[in-house]
C-alpha cells in the first residue's frame, strides 16, 4: 500500500482495550526526538493492537518501513465497518423509545439479540464495537453465546463510525505472527525501533483474539525483547516491573528458591463467575 500522509489520527477508530490514546501525543515527542538524535531505518511494533502507534510511527517516519503486526485483526474489523454500522443503525431503530446508559428491557432485548444472530449468521460481527455499544463499561464479549448471557444497556453511538480504513492503515505493513518470530526476524537489522506495548499483567486477553490471560512469565519474557535494542515499551504501575527489574538486579546472585519444590494448588471459588488459585510451595534442603 503506497504512504500517502493525509489525516493524523489521535485516537483508534474502533474501540480496542487498551489502546493508547492518552499516549500518542508523548509517543509523537518521544519518535521525534529519536528522529533527531538516531539513525531509523525500520519501525516495528511487535503488539500492534489497534494500529495507533504503527500509525502515529509512520505519520513521523513516512521514509521508514512501518511494520504492524496485526494479530488481533483489527484490519478485518476496520474494512467491515460498513456492517457494523449497519448493524448499530438497526439497533439504534429497535431502540429509539429506550433511554440512553440504561438497562435495555427484556423485549427489546429479544429484539437486538434476533438481528445479532441474523448478521452472524451472514458471516461477520465485531462483538468488541458491539461490547461497547451495548454491555457495560469494559466489559467485552467475542461470540454470539457470550452477549445471549449478559445484560444489555444502551450505550449506542448516535452516529455511524466515519473513517477511511485505507487512510488509516496507509503506507503501514501488516502482518500477523507471534511476536517472538517478529523480533527474530528483525533484532539484527541496523536502526530498528521496536515498539513494544505487551497486554498489561493479568490481562484478560480474550479480546486481543486469545483464552488465555497474559501471565508473568509471559510478560517477563518480553524482556529478552527490550535486552540491546531500541525500543519504546509500554507498562503500568500495577504490574511492579520496574521495580522488580532493580530488585533483581542488586540481587543477582539469587537463582531460582523455588526450583525443586514441591507446588500444591487449591481452587478457591467466589462465586459461579469468579474465583482464585491458592499455592502452597515447600522443599527440605537439609
Amino acid at each position: 500500500m503506497e504512504f500517502k500522509k493525509q489525516k493524523s489520527y489521535k485516537v483508534a477508530p474502533l474501540p480496542f482495550q487498551g489502546q493508547k490514546r492518552r499516549f500518542v501525543n508523548g509517543f509523537g515527542i518521544a519518535l521525534q526526538e529519536l528522529k533527531a538524535n538516531k539513525e531509523v531505518s525500520i519501525i516495528v511494533d511487535l503488539f500492534g493492537g489497534s494500529g495507533l502507534l504503527s500509525h502515529t510511527a509512520k505519520q513521523i517516519f513516512p521514509e521508514c518501513k512501518v511494520i504492524y503486526n496485526d494479530f488481533d485483526n483489527y484490519s478485518q474489523r476496520l474494512r467491515s465497518i460498513d456492517r457494523t454500522n449497519k448493524l448499530l443503525a438497526d439497533i439504534r431503530v429497535i431502540l429509539v423509545d429506550q433511554s440512553k446508559e440504561k438497562k435495555i428491557e427484556t423485549n427489546y432485548r429479544d429484539l437486538i439479540i434476533e438481528r445479532v444472530e441474523l448478521e452472524d449468521k451472514a458471516g461477520y460481527v465485531d462483538y468488541v464495537t458491539l461490547s461497547s455499544s451495548l454491555l457495560f463499561s469494559a466489559k467485552y464479549v467475542t461470540n454470539l453465546a457470550e452477549l445471549k448471557k449478559e445484560t444489555l444497556y444502551h450505550n449506542v453511538k448516535a452516529s455511524d463510525y466515519d473513517f477511511d480504513a485505507e487512510e488509516y492503515l496507509s503506507g503501514l505493513d501488516i502482518v500477523r505472527c507471534d511476536y517472538k518470530q517478529l523480533y527474530e526476524q528483525y533484532k539484527d537489522v541496523p536502526g530498528v525501533l521496536f515498539l513494544v506495548d505487551p497486554p498489561y499483567l493479568s490481562t484478560d486477553t480474550k479480546t486481543y483474539l486469545s483464552d488465555k490471560y497474559w501471565k508473568l512469565r509471559d510478560y517477563l519474557d518480553v524482556l529478552n525483547v527490550l535486552t540491546g535494542s531500541n525500543y519504546v515499551f509500554f507498562t503500568s504501575n500495577k504490574s511492579s516491573l520496574i521495580e522488580l527489574c532493580e530488585w533483581f538486579a542488586d540481587n543477582r546472585n539469587i537463582g531460582n528458591p523455588f526450583e525443586n519444590s514441591v507446588l500444591n494448588i487449591q481452587n478457591v471459588t467466589l462465586n459461579k463467575t469468579a474465583g482464585y488459585k491458592d499455592m502452597m510451595l515447600y522443599k527440605f534442603v537439609k
